[in-house]
């Protein structure tokens, strides 16, 4: 599959906004941290994914009612679903001036319907490398790589599942209003999006 970036920019990429927040203190004290542990900024971005997806517990997973989005909340509250994590990783890459993209899948949802699942898109050697920091369970076992995809899930096209191409800057607006919505994650949990 073709990843497509949403602008031509490549600054977009490093840009901080309200929800990819890499100038906030807590994501800037978080990357200092990460980034003295490493010689490169390969290092780096290996280092701040097995962060994000081992150190801050998926929520459904470990039964957090709280919804997180912004990338300092994320860090600060130790929680979050995918959206929220890859949020997280991206203010991270960014932070150490690495681009950074938002990329989704949309996946059956166990439940007979469809759901959109977010991922995170490093750029390294000229090209994208899709990563995901959704944190690994029994049956999922995703890792960093920029050599071959190693994701949680490989969309089923039989299943109506698919790859989104597009690389975005910012996080998608359906997914972002979703997550703002929420009071709680069994409210976000109805509320889902199931497509862009």
């Amino acid at each position: 599959m073709e990843l497509i970036q949403d602008t031509a920019d490549l600054s977009a990429y490093l840009a901080a906004d309200d929800v990819i927040d890499h100038h906030h203190p807590v994501v800037r004290k978080t990357a200092a941290r990460l980034a003295a542990e490493v010689a490169d900024s390969y290092e780096y971005a290996r280092v701040a994914y097995e962060f994000v997806r081992d150190a801050i517990p998926h929520s459904q997973d470990s039964g957090d009612l709280r919804v997180t989005w912004r990338a300092s909340d994320v860090l600060t509250l130790a929680t979050g679903i995918c959206y929220a994590k890859s949020h997280a990783l991206a203010a991270l890459l960014r932070a150490e001036d690495i681009p950074a993209a938002l990329c989704y899948q949309r996946l059956t949802d166990g439940e007979g319907g469809l759901v959109v699942h977010g991922l995170v898109a490093v750029r390294f050697h000229g090209a994208w490398h899709r990563q995901d920091p959704r944190g690994n369970k029994p049956g999922v076992d995703a890792r960093f790589s920029l050599g071959g995809e190693r994701l949680a899930w490989t969309p089923d096209p039989s299943s109506n599942e698919m790859d989104y191409p597009v690389l975005y800057a910012e996080p998608h607006p359906v997914v972002l209003a979703a997550l703002r919505a929420a009071p709680d994650r069994p409210y976000l949990w109805k509320t889902l999006p199931s497509t862009l």
